[in-house]
């Protein structure tokens, strides 16, 4: 694979994918690199100290708009519900891969071992949780096509990852460290 130069993507770059496609550290990665902000939209989300309990929804609305009004960052996750407005201010795209059965390994790993990553919630409480398994084996893969067509119907520069050895390709092209 040989992605496009990073800088093909302009200074507001959203990651998108499915739960545990490697977005939080891409989204590091990325901002390591570029010097720029990094914004996670599961922090914004969800409440610190918890087990990911929500944030009143005007409270995740004023915390998203905060963030996209600079005019450089990368913001790495989903909630199509504030899309729109993300996607009226960022300068491109990069979509990470669809592979559920890594996926569900991740999440396993990550919630058991790994307390600390990228992305993960200030003081927050981490257990499996059988309805985010459901969500990344079965609901994810369901909406992917629909989720596709949103991001593409932008206009903005995409980089569709299909797989996990795509995204190292860029890692490597793009000279990025986890």
């Amino acid at each position: 694979m040989n992605p496009p130069a990073l800088e093909t993507f302009g200074p507001r770059l959203c990651i998108c994918g499915p739960s545990n496609s490697g977005k939080s550290t891409l989204s590091v990665a990325i901002g390591r690199k570029l010097s720029l902000p990094v914004f996670h939209l599961d922090l914004l989300f969800h409440l610190p100290k918890t087990n990911w309990q929500p944030r009143p929804r005007p409270d995740f609305d004023r915390l998203h708009r905060e963030a996209i009004t600079g005019e450089r960052w990368v913001m790495e996750g989903n909630y199509f519900g504030a899309l729109a407005e993300r996607l009226d201010r960022a300068t491109g795209i990069i979509l990470t891969g669809n592979e559920p059965t890594r996926s569900l390994f991740r999440y396993i790993r990550r919630t058991l071992f790994e307390p600390n990553r990228p992305g993960a919630l200030e003081g927050g409480e981490d257990r499996l949780n059988w309805d985010m398994i459901h969500f990344i084996a079965i609901e994810q893969p369901r909406k992917r096509e629909r989720d596709v067509e949103l991001l593409r119907r932008s206009g903005l520069p995409m980089l569709e990852l299909r797989t996990m050895r795509e995204l190292n390709a860029c890692y490597e092209a793009w000279g990025l460290e986890r």
